[in-house]
């Protein structure tokens, strides 16, 4: 259902639920309050029937109904529009998942506006009607407790990645061949970490300029800034994630390019082994055809023949065998060939 709650609440108590977004709308005219609704993945009509009763600008109408924003904070007039960027750490697939939430804040109402699952604002809902002094700030409790909501998902997140990282670094010598795409996953999920962690500071100055101006609450103010530290610590630690990452990256780099020459070091040892054999080959095949040739000249069998009926003939044919052979395999020795 695009409408999760809607809801109006005086002093801090919830005083009626409605189905329509016209009964609220009815219900907050006639008996004043604040209205808190919540839409998910709302239609056209929805939210511009929100916007139309609320003024809401058409730009932040435009940004809620098309989604994949940055988390930012604008303000049109006395109206806050709020993006977040939530996240979740998925433990069956070791993977974070990250959602997208948009806040508009007025004088007497509140307005969330879901494109994910995450974060369940029921939570926050719940927690807050159980919470009436701190409910009955109005909408600026609201955008407190959202807040805080997504800066404490972080916190699982952060333990995932440093889960993940930690399982990197020991497998970084174990020549597992997917270790390089994993740290590009978990690498990408950091930067993803960062891009919506680090606009929270700037939505947190901005909201502190104007504390003074909308007459925030002292204790809420101060919630706020416990807030903030926490968003400063996931920062620092998604900064770290990155630097870790990048020197896993290199060094998982320096290992495949000492695995690759010393792969090609043994090529080498083992092409110059081979041609040192093919020589040896090639020498003793060379001793052994001289003396062969001379013995197949002398097999030939012919009638007139030299040196056939001479005495010494064959003394003299093993002779040439045998100096043949013999300087050949001088010459190869010397050359370093045998």
């Amino acid at each position: 259902m695009p409408i999760v709650d809607s809801a109006i609440y005086r002093k801090g108590v919830r005083e009626s639920h409605h189905v329509t977004l016209d009964q609220t709308f009815e219900d907050l005219h006639e008996h004043g309050g604040f209205a808190w609704i919540g839409l998910y993945r709302p239609t056209e009509e929805e939210l511009a029937a929100v916007a139309e009763e609320f003024e809401l600008h058409h730009l932040a109408i435009q940004d809620a109904q098309t989604g994949h924003q940055r988390p930012k904070l604008e303000r049109y007039g006395d109206t806050l529009f709020v993006v977040l960027r939530p996240a979740r750490y998925l433990d069956e697939t070791e993977q974070v998942e990250f959602g997208e939430v948009h806040l508009f804040i007025g004088p007497n109402f509140a307005i969330s506006v879901r494109h994910a699952e995450n974060p369940d604002l029921s939570q926050v809902r719940r927690r807050l009607e159980a919470d009436p002094e701190l409910l009955a700030l109005g909408p600026q409790a609201v955008l407190y407790a959202v807040l805080d909501e997504v800066v404490d998902g972080y916190e699982p997140v952060v333990a995932g990645m440093e889960n993940d990282i930690d399982e990197i670094e020991d497998e970084l010598f174990s020549n597992d061949s997917n270790v390089a795409r994993r740290i590009y996953e978990v690498a990408r999920e950091a930067m993803a970490l960062q891009r919506a962690t680090h606009p929270l500071v700037r939505i947190f100055r901005s909201l502190e300029a104007g504390y003074d101006k909308y007459a925030v609450d002292i204790e809420l103010r101060r919630d706020m800034r416990d807030v903030l530290d926490h968003v400063l610590r996931t920062i620092e630690r998604a900064d770290t994630f990155r630097a870790l990452l990048e020197n896993a990256l290199t060094v998982h780099s320096t290992l495949v390019t000492q695995a690759q020459n010393e792969e090609m070091r043994q090529l080498s040892h083992a092409s110059i082994e081979q041609g040192d054999q093919v020589k040896k080959i090639s020498s003793w095949a060379a001793i052994l055809f001289t003396p062969g040739l001379v013995g197949t000249v002398y097999g030939m069998n012919f009638t007139h023949m030299p040196e056939l009926s001479w005495t010494l003939g064959y003394p003299m044919a093993l002779g040439m065998m045998l100096i043949s052979a013999g300087l050949l395999y001088w010459a190869f020795k010397r050359s370093n060939w045998l």
